[in-house]
């Protein structure tokens, strides 16, 4: 075995006589392209969606990430297809403009939608393509500053977190819906959605 005390040395030779064991990725929505000038014009939002255009079959976020579960679906068959490994889905989720209702609940019935359909879209691939995925991870679990637009109230979490754009707020924690929701699919093993 050769052992380098210099990291890119190392990295490069580990590269040549390893291999990696799965693949992990985010996902989040797809992206259309076109060469159609007036198809041009609509141009898709969203970080990394350079020159992407607006699928106009597809809902999108408050944001304008368009939300394709079967999308998710393709793309775990195209990357066993290309790579031959186990896959993780680590990150996948929705950032939307929460509301704080006068009794302190949350209804996000949105991202419960969102993440049923993606998780369905996922079980599909397993269950019908013979796609081996090792596990799903959401994002998030509890609301943070979105790195995509450095904004709070763009929330992932299925846990609220009292604090706005501006820095104000306690920090108080709210159970959102989708909290409950998503500890039932997980008692369940994706069971119950």
């Amino acid at each position: 075995m050769f052992i380098s005390t210099h990291p890119r040395l190392a990295l490069m030779v580990g590269l040549k006589i390893g291999t990696v064991d799965f693949i992990s990725f985010s996902y989040y929505c797809s992206r259309c392209i076109s060469n159609d000038p007036e198809i041009l014009k609509n141009h898709a939002r969203g970080n990394a969606v350079i020159n992407a255009v607006v699928n106009p079959y597809l809902k999108a976020s408050d944001w304008g990430w368009q939300i394709d579960p079967l999308g998710l679906r393709l793309t775990l068959n195209i990357l066993y297809d290309r790579y031959q490994k186990p896959l993780f889905i680590v990150e996948n989720g929705l950032g939307a403009n929460d509301v704080v209702e006068k009794d302190g609940s949350i209804h996000d019935d949105y991202r419960i939608d969102y993440m049923r359909e993606h998780i369905k879209a996922m079980l599909d691939a397993v269950n019908k393509d013979g796609i081996p995925v090792m596990g799903y991870t959401s994002w998030g679990c509890i609301d943070l500053v979105s790195a995509s637009t450095g904004e709070m109230k763009k929330r992932y979490g299925m846990i609220y977190v009292n604090k706005q754009n501006d820095g104000s707020g306690n920090l108080k924690r709210i159970k959102k819906d989708s909290f409950y929701w998503y500890k039932k699919v997980i008692e369940t093993n994706g069971e119950i959605l």
